[in-house]
């Protein structure tokens, strides 16, 4: 097909979808999915769920006139199409990355975005707030919701539904059901979707809670899709569209993929991989060392048993391994009542996920002192997703909760070593976080003092400490050394345990006259900002700086731009020691050489 007789460039926004003619629409959809495995196979990202949504999306901007017509994404990691059909076709190359497309819709990018959040199961709440804001101001605004089958599973949804049900207002929710989130839905949602599909189902649960329901109607058929979403525009009060896809639709790879029709998919590599094994990857395979020493340690997840490395466990003791689809609050409530009948769960969920279910760490785990491990995965800056998915809040949080005890590794060995030693305390809850991505080479200790591991040689005279946690270890020894090289002595010291703060930790602060914290997560609340005043209450004069994330929300890029940024990278560790403990014209000229 020659460039002239391509339809996706001149798609700048849905008045032109609407001009096609119906049988150009196929053609649409063809070169849609295209440049979909085109551009997301090279910059990464969500290409399963996208290939399942191209039909849908344009029926979509067919029948509704956005952004008049308010359409919300759930979860917004289906809308590249939505993007490329309300003129952003042209910038797809330039997903997930700094300064580019979101992966997610953005209200920075366009007045079609409405909701940025990536987290699921809230668009229906969205459309509830958006329907009666309509109501109010007497405007004849239709509010339309695409939820999947798999985030349908999340408490807030069925709130949200349980307010909708009793209203009169013109509500559509689309129910985009493809059987699966990562994997299959699980729940007793499928098995009825299942009956409502092949019309067994001896009643309908979304008409017993008030909605009209039409379908179960072929995603993938133009169509049919489009009579669907007339009839839905027509309903008075709030109704249900269910929509039958096929996640990967039209690409054979995606398609054959059984795990989970390449959800993600990674961007093409710009270098060589190290070889390094994967921060999860070591998780999952310790957590099945372990499942097969202590018979009452069981696994919860919320529908992401393969990203947060549970997939082995689940597979080596499928009875003990338990995943309770997208309800984060479910699965820490749950848990509590696991560790009340002696058992000792572990909770595997992204950190930017857990700030969903705070409240039960908080309220049912940690009152209880039920003897509950967190595994926290993509702590810290995660890169390329943005805003939604950093875990920078996790060390503030979990802060709060009386009796939690919080690790975070420094690398496999240190993985592996506090992974037990988080599980083997049943005396209450316990936090293990650590980063996305590869496992940075082991470093090793000099000594132990009580639970802190020393990194470097302890001088015979040193007035700087540098406390780092986490995988920030590296970067504080790289710094360490040129700072060594240039006259300045230096201590580095890891914690290894974050919370609660050790007594041999403020010791070692105390034998110092300034100490800097070093770690990936916000300042305010952060390791930082305890470790001060934990050493102020102890009558300790040291001067303690906290070196971290200053408080906001982190565009998308990637994860080393983002910490060199933040100055948590050796040159940015060494600049804020020279800043705040003392000038040496040798070391300043060394760090403004350096490149970057």
């Amino acid at each position: 097909m020659t460039a002239d007789m391509a339809l996706l460039p001149r798609i700048n926004g849905p008045d032109d979808v609407k001009a096609l003619a119906q049988s150009q629409l196929p053609l649409l959809a063809k070169e849609i999915r295209a440049e979909l495995i085109d551009k997301v196979c090279a910059t990464g990202g969500h290409l399963g769920p996208n290939l399942g949504v191209v039909e849908l999306s344009i029926a979509l901007h067919r029948a509704f006139d956005s952004p008049r017509d308010s359409i919300i994404w759930d979860t917004g990691h289906q809308a590249y199409v939505h993007k490329m059909l309300t003129g952003r076709h042209d910038c797809l190359g330039s997903l997930r990355t700094a300064g580019g497309l979101s992966g997610y819709p953005s209200r920075r990018e366009s007045n079609h975005d409405i909701v940025e959040n990536s987290h699921a199961s809230t668009s229906l709440a969205y459309a509830d707030g958006l329907a009666k804001a309509y109501q109010l101001a007497g405007q004849r605004r239709r509010v339309v919701a695409v939820i999947g089958d798999g985030a349908l599973t999340g408490g807030m949804a069925w709130e949200a539904m349980n307010n909708l049900g009793a209203c009169d207002r013109d509500v559509i929710i689309v129910l985009n059901d493809n059987g699966r989130s990562y994997e299959p839905t699980v729940g007793a949602l499928p098995k009825h979707l299942s009956q409502l599909r092949d019309g067994t189902a001896t009643s309908n649960l979304f008409e017993v809670l008030g909605f009209s329901y039409l379908g179960p109607t072929d995603g993938h058929d133009l169509k049919g899709l489009q009579r669907a979403l007339t009839r839905a525009r027509r309903c008075k009060g709030p109704c249900v569209l269910h929509v039958v896809t096929r996640k990967g639709a039209g690409y054979r790879a995606a398609e054959a993929d059984v795990d989970d029709r390449m959800h993600t998919v990674s961007a093409r590599p710009v270098r060589p991989a190290s070889g390094r094994p994967k921060w999860t990857h070591i998780f999952g395979s310790e957590l099945v060392a372990i499942g097969e020493d202590r018979a009452d340690v069981v696994a919860v997840t919320a529908a992401m048993r393969r990203p947060t490395g549970l997939l082995p466990f689940s597979e080596r003791f499928p009875h003990r391994a338990y995943d309770v689809g997208i309800a984060e609050q479910h699965a820490v409530a749950s848990a509590a009542g696991l560790a009340a009948a002696g058992l000792h769960p572990v909770v595997a969920i992204y950190s930017t996920f857990m700030n969903r279910a705070f409240d039960q760490v908080l309220m049912d785990v940690g009152l209880h002192s039920a003897p509950v491990t967190f595994v926290l995965d993509r702590s810290g800056v995660t890169g390329p997703d943005g805003p939604s998915h950093h875990g920078i809040w996790d060390i503030s949080l979990f802060s709060l909760v009386p009796g939690m005890r919080v690790a975070a590794p420094r690398d496999a060995v240190r993985l592996r070593d506090l992974l037990r030693e988080a599980i083997g305390y049943d005396a209450g809850p316990t936090a293990i976080r650590f980063p996305t991505g590869e496992c940075p080479a082991p470093v090793g200790a000099r000594a132990r003092i009580g639970t802190v591991d020393v990194l470097t040689p302890r001088p015979t005279r040193a007035d700087l400490l540098l406390v780092a946690t986490g995988a920030m270890a590296a970067p504080a020894v790289a710094a360490a050394n040129l700072m060594r090289a240039h006259g300045v002595s230096v201590t580095v010291v890891d914690p290894r345990w974050v919370f609660p703060i050790s007594p041999e930790l403020l010791n070692i602060v105390a034998d110092h006259r300034v100490a800097v914290t070093v770690e990936d997560n916000a300042l305010p609340g952060g390791f930082g900002e305890t470790l001060s005043h934990s050493a102020q209450r102890a009558g300790i004069t040291t001067r303690v700086v906290p070196l971290g994330l200053e408080p906001g929300y982190i565009a998308a890029g990637s994860r080393e731009d983002i910490l060199a940024a933040a100055g948590l990278d050796p040159r940015g560790i060494a600049e804020t020691v020279q800043a705040v403990h003392w000038p040496s014209p040798s070391l300043v000229g060394s760090l403004r050489s350096l490149p970057g």
